[in-house]
């Protein structure tokens, strides 16, 4: 939302209103409920707004009698900015969409709020309804726009039809997996990428990643991921590439190389908050060594999490680990070095389904859980970095002995 500051109407003894003056001070009062809202929810539906198909009004043309036809049903929604958006009565709609390429396009039917005061009438009555627009669209919904569904329509006149399974809708049919509830908006918000080498994109980590920002949400109200995660190269390949990242996920076996520039670039992302997440197996003997480089390159010190502060973050928030769990019957291991995090061990792999199915439930949980501090500690690092941001310049200390931490590792 945008900063500013409110102007309230100062009431003193004859004091004249006049029509500016009764539209300002209500909009004071808007604008300090807008700001609530925005403050601590997020936008969706309220109640209601469903949407059925339904048989083509008898008083439209015999050319739309086409099996488009549907009917919002009544209901409340909120947009982004606290509008409240009210449909008081069945609104009947033909999707009209003409899908002229080879292939299925994604149709959305939206809801947005309208202010009165935006409309073009020739009378104006003393009191006028706040009303909203319904609008069928080929492209995603806009920040102001509320989903109701969305259609996969195939080209040529094809009829609509229901879905026979609602969470697997197919084509022509309506989809109701996308419509966003009204809720209250969690503490962090995690944006995350996944770092891919140029040799190869390795395994099922990004299915993983998926499993374990969707969870989030469910496991703490807190923490959340983005819903979209981006694919990066690795090494970095200017210095602003990840800027708008709060983690980088780097999985996989292979020793890392950096030249004088790339180490510039990640240095830069560090510095601005960033964390750099890199898995590796406990036998990658040239990957361990190479991350032992890189710390050293930077003037960072790899440290064991065991011998930290018994309350860093990535111990206790949200979720509480005295010891480090054991995954696939190997004890796992998180070295800490600045904003770079190292974890030995198959944390990832459990994060999602195996392709056998055979992880225990309590399995995938502790490693989720653990995954989603790892997730809030980087949050709260970018947020507490660019807090000084503009203040205080970061220094860079002399590194200690990594090679005797790594050795009491083995």
């Amino acid at each position: 939302m945008e900063i500013q500051p409110l102007e309230r109407l100062q009431i003193q003894d004859g004091l004249l209103i006049n029509a500016e003056r009764w539209k300002r001070s209500h909009d004071y009062h808007r604008q300090r409920q807008n700001i609530y809202y925005q403050s601590l929810n997020e936008p969706g539906i309220v109640h209601g707004l469903g949407v059925s198909l339904i048989p083509a009004p008898k008083d439209v043309p015999s050319q739309y009698n086409d099996g488009r036809w549907l009917q919002i049903q009544p209901g409340i929604a909120i947009d982004v900015i606290g509008n409240p958006i009210v449909v008081p009565q069945p609104i009947d709609f033909h999707i009209s969409a003409d899908i002229t390429e080879e292939k299925p396009r994604l149709i959305y039917l939206v809801v947005r709020y309208v202010d009165p005061e935006s409309l073009q009438r020739k009378q104006v009555s003393e009191f006028e309804p706040e009303t909203f627009r319904i609008d069928e669209k080929t492209t995603p919904p806009d920040t102001f726009e509320v989903e109701l569904c969305r259609i996969l329509l195939q080209p040529g006149l094809v009829t609509l039809q229901n879905p026979q399974d609602v969470f697997y809708p197919s084509l022509n049919s309506l989809d109701f997996r996308f419509r966003k509830v009204a809720r209250s908006r969690p503490s962090a918000v995690v944006r995350v990428a996944h770092l891919d080498t140029q040799e190869t994109k390795e395994g099922n980590s990004f299915a993983n990643l998926s499993y374990l920002l969707n969870s989030a949400e469910n496991l703490t109200y807190t923490v959340r991921g983005d819903e979209q995660i981006d694919r990066l190269l690795f090494p970095l390949p200017d210095p602003t590439s990840a800027v708008n990242y709060d983690l980088l996920f780097l999985p996989g076996s292979r020793s890392l190389t950096l030249n004088p520039q790339e180490l510039a670039n990640l240095k830069s992302y560090l510095d601005t908050g960033g964390v750099l997440l890199v898995e590796s197996p406990t036998d990658a003997v040239d990957r361990l060594e190479s991350v032992l480089e890189i710390t050293e390159n930077l003037g960072t010190s790899l440290e064991d999490l065991r011998l930290l502060d018994r309350n860093h973050p990535m111990r206790i928030k949200p979720f509480l680990f005295a010891a480090m769990p054991v995954f696939n019957q190997k004890p796992m291991q998180i070295l800490v070095a600045g904003g770079i995090v190292l974890v030995i061990g198959d944390l990832s792999l459990c994060w999602g389904l195996d392709e056998k199915l055979t992880l225990p439930r309590e399995t995938i949980r502790t490693a989720q859980e653990l995954g989603v501090n790892i997730l809030n500690f980087a949050w709260n690092r970018k947020q507490m970095t660019q807090l000084r941001q503009q203040t205080i310049t970061s220094v860079s200390t002399k590194p200690d002995a990594l090679k005797s931490i790594f050795n009491k590792l083995e």
